[in-house]
């Protein structure tokens, strides 16, 4: 069975002010379901790079395999994503 992972997500920049109000140092956890308070664009965006994470993948032009970077669609803001693969707590 694939060994499942969490996913944290950041912002950790942007050209200008976030129209959804979403602030540099934000962060959310993609776990099973759409994370709380994210705006739909950037999850968009970002969901193909976090399910490849959650799944155990990674990108071969990455240095870290466990973090990837995206941005969301708004080329007014160009907020920029870190997401993070990290383990699931062991229940």
């Amino acid at each position: 069975m694939v060994e499942l992972y969490d996913v944290r997500i950041k912002l950790i920049g942007n050209q200008k002010p976030c129209h959804s109000g979403h602030k540099i140092g934000e962060e959310w956890l993609f776990q099973d379901r759409i994370p709380a308070g994210i705006c739909w664009a950037a999850y968009n965006s970002i969901f193909p790079f976090a399910a490849v994470l959650k799944y155990g993948g990674s990108f071969p032009w990455q240095t870290d395999p466990d973090v990837v970077t995206a941005c969301c669609p708004d080329g007014e803001v160009v907020n920029v994503f870190e997401l993070r693969r990290i383990p699931r707590e062991k229940t």
